[in-house]
């Protein structure tokens, strides 16, 4: 299965939804084996289920149900499925698409992709390639760097007192 998420902002992210319609269209992908959270996006897809949010449980339950998760640039959704070891495309929110306030999301997924955690689009029109793609990659393993982090902090606010 196919996990398409766009996350939980206010923002809509249509070109990504329609763009998996049109695969599902030319027989690419398979219908039934599509499932998107659409948020707040206008776009309604036609060829394949959907739902507009996901709470967490349900959010997780798909995640783990995929092969696949194809993902908006929020680090939520990329490290969720990293984590659980799924193969990853990440494509950026972009402000010109009055998808977001900025370009930010090219950046953070340009950084997962350099780690080979992720597989980076920048445009929708490349998701067919990448699907065919990531059947075939090896990912590096995420690991997070949070305990470093806290460790130096507590380090710090020893040696600071």
């Amino acid at each position: 299965m196919i996990f398409v998420t766009v996350g939980s902002q206010k923002f809509q992210f249509n070109r990504l939804l329609e763009e998996i319609d049109h695969l599902v269209g030319k027989n690419f992908l398979k219908s039934d084996e599509i499932y998107a959270q659409i948020g707040y996006s206008t776009y309604e897809p036609k060829l394949y289920s959907f739902k507009q949010f996901l709470n967490k449980e349900e959010f997780l339950e798909v995640m783990e149900k995929s092969a696949i998760i194809i993902t908006h640039g929020g680090t939520g959704s990329i490290i969720n499925g990293v984590k659980m070891e799924k193969k990853v495309i990440g494509v950026p929110r972009m402000k010109e698409f009055g998808e977001h306030v900025d370009n930010h999301q090219i950046e953070i997924i340009e950084q997962f992709a350099n780690s080979n955690i992720i597989y980076a689009v920048s445009d929708t029109k490349e998701i067919e390639f990448a699907i065919e793609k990531v059947k075939n990659m090896d990912f590096r393993e995420y690991q997070s760097n949070t305990n470093n982090v806290i460790k130096i902090l507590e380090n710090f606010l020893m040696t600071s007192k």
